[in-house]
């Protein structure tokens, strides 16, 4: 297991940019393909991206496609996730998470054993 915090969320206007940083405890973080999802309201999970254990491999969700990166230190023990040309359906809650060892990443939650508490973004018109 590894903990994790997720921090760089909050009040953004439509078209403005955002970068989301996750924390992690453990040395294991290096070996885990980690991802990204969101909350809105009323919503159910929606992956984000996700990016493999060396950071060589990345996966978006269609609609960030283009706008949103995921990237990696794992001499920091930090994922981050660059959000540009933001839209206010973009508003939610995002969750980092740590999956599989070794792994290339999923856009399953199925896949992700531990996950942080959250960061609001919200986006407004």
């Amino acid at each position: 297991q590894v903990q994790l915090v997720e921090s760089g969320g909050g009040l953004v206007q439509a078209g403005g940019s955002l970068k989301l940083s996750c924390a992690a405890s453990g040395r294991a973080f290096t070996t885990y393909a980690m991802g990204w999802f969101r909350q809105a309201p009323g919503k159910e999970y929606e992956f984000v991206a996700t990016i493999s254990w060396s950071g060589g491999i990345t996966s978006y969700a269609d609609s960030v496609k283009g706008r949103f990166t995921i990237s990696r230190d794992n001499a920091e023990n930090t994922v981050y996730l660059q959000m540009n040309s933001l839209k206010t359906e973009d508003t939610a809650v995002y969750y980092c998470a740590a999956g599989q060892q070794l792994g290339f990443g999923s856009p399953a939650r199925a896949a992700y054993h531990s996950w942080g508490r959250g960061t609001q973004v919200t986006v407004s018109s």
